[in-house]
């Protein structure tokens, strides 16, 4: 018996298209419209679509998911300096989504410039000069340290690091980059060489080669590679550096450490690339966490807080000597999506609102006052608790275990804290609000903490 495709085809097209329309009924109505019947909906039907669409081990891996798989809290609306899932329960926000709502949940200037640069235009024709690209390149060569001028933009970190080696190996016909141990650069296979957790990049070797990882912080060590390296003939092209190591449990370098970086990359001829993309854009108390120790690089990648927490945007930006090798071909490297309209409108809201609102200030002074109060909370559980640290809002709670720090996070969840942990490090805890969280809701937070060590 033959089978009838397209009546297949036409009947699959009708429940998809019904199943749309109620899925964007739900989009359209306000929060306060949701009824418990919707929420009891949405939260089933987003725990069965993770198992049989998504990917299941999702499931294992939240907290926020029963053992049964039969309840779990959806997330559904944020606002200020929290979240609100699908029932209503509010929790305040210190994980930033991994550092991206440094300007807060919904910044009404951004939204504005976004939602009024979609009615204008929401992409650009990819032939025309787009205005607001220029803008933002612009406004980035203004604030960025040192002679950084000239910038790429992108949509995600990843992105932003691929960008960032392939401007390196265009700049001179070295092809060995250093990177450090414990580092998080993205899972693309550029990044993903230069990022250090083997459980990641085992099943994808080999990987791209010329590339070498020292310990972090140790300056003999990257000095006695570099001098090896040139001994051997293979001179190092970049260093790839995050100033402070997010993913590997907030991990903040000797002061003296970037700016010996800085020197050794000088003697031996090699770029300094600085990976700002969670550091960047006042989450540790200046607007580049460079900043913090005099040091200007050659490349500084960015992305997650640059969008502003409402869309996706990267960039990649390189001083004229460096990045003059994309003049001839600008073709050379291209993306569909990075530095469209929406997402420049959105990065340059947001540029202005960290400026006209201090927001690297109050970082600063703020994470002082939250990284103290979370220090004389957990005195008295050195059993469970091995070192809180951090600079700025950028802060990490590492524990003697890690299913000391997961059990730990499962509690602040259950009272309304959102907290997890680093990719990297899993015994560490990142503690990352939005810069303009109020001290009221981090006194909460200490308390919270306070209380869940007990």
């Amino acid at each position: 018996m033959s089978i009838d495709w397209e009546t297949q085809a036409n009947e699959k097209y009708a429940d998809a298209s019904q199943y749309a329309q109620k899925v964007l009924d739900l989009i359209n109505k306000s929060n306060d419209a949701i009824t418990d019947e919707d929420a009891s909906w949405i939260t089933q039907e987003t725990v069965d679509c993770f198992r049989d669409f998504v990917n299941p081990g999702f499931l294992d891996y939240r907290k926020t998911v029963t053992k049964d798989k039969q309840f779990a809290a959806v997330e559904w609306s944020d606002e200020g300096e929290s979240f609100k899932d699908v029932n209503g329960k509010k929790y305040i926000d210190c994980l930033g989504g991994f550092g991206i709502y440094n300007v807060g949940h919904r910044n009404p200037k951004v939204v504005q410039a976004v939602e009024n640069q979609m009615h204008r235009q929401a992409l650009h024709s990819q032939d025309l000069l787009d205005p607001l690209r220029a803008f933002l390149a612009k406004l980035l060569a203004q604030i960025t340290p040192g002679d950084l001028q000239y910038s790429f933009f992108t949509n995600s970190g990843t992105e932003s690091v691929e960008c960032g080696l392939k401007l390196a190996k265009l700049y001179s016909d070295r092809s060995t980059i250093l990177a450090a141990t414990k580092a998080f650069h993205g899972k693309s296979l550029g990044s993903l060489t230069a990022t250090a957790k083997g459980v990641f990049r085992k099943p994808f070797m080999p990987l791209v080669s010329g590339f070498r990882h020292v310990a972090y912080g140790d300056i003999e060590m990257m000095e006695k590679t570099m001098e090896a390296c040139h001994l051997v003939g293979e001179d190092v092209a970049a260093v790839l550096l995050e100033p402070i190591q997010g993913e590997g449990g907030v991990i903040v370098p000797p002061d003296d450490y970037l700016p010996k970086v800085r020197a050794l990359c000088d003697k031996y001829g090699a770029l300094l690339i600085l990976d700002e993309v969670q550091t960047g854009m006042g989450r540790t108390g200046k607007m580049f966490c460079c900043e913090h120790y005099g040091v200007a690089p050659d490349i500084i990648c960015l992305a997650k807080a640059l969008g502003g927490g409402i869309v996706p945007a990267g960039a990649v930006v390189a001083s004229e000597k460096v990045f003059k090798n994309f003049f001839p071909n600008p073709f050379i490297h291209t993306t569909t999506f990075g530095g469209n309209p929406l997402a420049c409108a959105a990065a340059i809201a947001t540029i202005n609102v960290l400026i006209d609102e201090h927001l690297p200030e109050r970082a600063a002074e703020m994470g002082a006052y939250m990284l103290q109060g979370l220090r004389d909370a957990a005195k008295g559980h050195e059993d469970k608790v091995m070192e809180i640290r951090g600079k700025g809002l950028m802060i990490g709670i590492e524990f003697q275990e890690d299913q000391i720090g997961y059990d730990f996070s499962k509690k602040l969840f259950d009272k309304g804290v959102l907290v997890a942990g680093t990719l990297v490090n899993a015994k560490t805890i990142r503690i990352e609000p939005p810069l303009t969280i109020k001290k009221e809701d981090i006194d909460k937070v200490i308390a919270t903490v306070a209380e869940a060590l007990k």
